[in-house]
């Protein structure tokens, strides 16, 4: 793979860095941090594998100790004064809580151009992971994306004892410090049985995953010191199921098989 990008440019790259597996980064993602001169990462997020593959002169800047204002004046000096390609490197993918809302809106008004790369998220890594699919036919077709309600508050209708009435595949970000809260309102709606997965730092060195009933949530969670980077999945998909697509079914015709009777 080649890594020089004959198009890169004077402006922000806002690359999702997935979960922490530099393998999982996308192929533009792994050119993009290869030939940037400034990459701005999140530190607390984003593993130290990844930065290994940064050009060895870059100026790496780590965020987690500043504002938003203070990036985004180090972001437009390096573009608009300095003419370079700055990297801003997030954990995940940028669509979900990354807080690049923000971001993207400043850097429009101050005329910086900039693109945004998407990254796996957690929730599709710890799916692979556990060797299920999330959507299984005649069992859950719908995937609910969440957290609960801390220092950032959700709005009331998407209260998480209202979504967990679904019984969807519910993957439940940023929660793991109000675990017991968390556990209390999805006992609301999924049997105690539930099987749910507690997925600490997927794709890091010291990743743990734990299968555990509902029921025991938050006591596995204090069990393994998790305050932290913990995805919580809950869902039917976790139980044992024999359902079967209609796509490749013998009996099952579309645009391009007829079906076979």
């Amino acid at each position: 793979m080649q890594n020089n990008l004959d198009y890169i440019k004077s402006a922000v790259y806002i690359v999702g860095a997935g979960p922490g597996d530099p393998e999982l980064l996308t192929v533009k993602a792994q050119k993009l941090l290869a030939v940037a001169d400034v990459i701005l990462f999140a530190d607390s997020l984003v593993p130290e594998q990844i930065l290994h593959l940064c050009r060895e002169d870059a100026e790496m800047i780590g965020t987690a100790n500043k504002t938003l204002e203070e990036i985004l004046a180090l972001t437009i000096e390096r573009v608009r004064s300095q003419h370079k390609s700055v990297v801003r490197l997030h954990s995940g993918d940028p669509s979900l809580y990354s807080a690049v809302h923000e971001q993207i809106h400043l850097l429009a008004e101050a005329n910086i151009p900039f693109e945004v790369i998407p990254g796996i998220s957690a929730f599709q890594a710890a799916a692979a992971k556990l060797k299920i699919e999330l959507t299984v036919p005649g069992l859950v077709q719908t995937i609910i994306l969440t957290r609960i309600s801390g220092r950032t508050e959700v709005p009331a209708k998407e209260e998480l004892a209202t979504l967990a009435a679904h019984q969807a595949s519910l993957c439940l970000y940023l929660s793991a410090r109000h675990v017991e809260n968390a556990q209390a309102k999805l006992l609301e709606h999924y049997p105690s049985e539930t099987p749910i997965a507690i997925c600490y730092r997927l794709g890091w060195p010291d990743e743990k995953i734990r299968v555990v009933p509902l029921h025991n949530m938050a006591a596995c969670t204090h069990e393994e010191k998790l305050i932290r980077t913990t995805l919580y999945l809950i869902s039917p998909a976790l139980l044992p199921a024999t359902g079967r697509s209609r796509l490749y079914h013998p009996k099952h015709n579309h645009l391009f098989r007829s079906s076979h009777k």
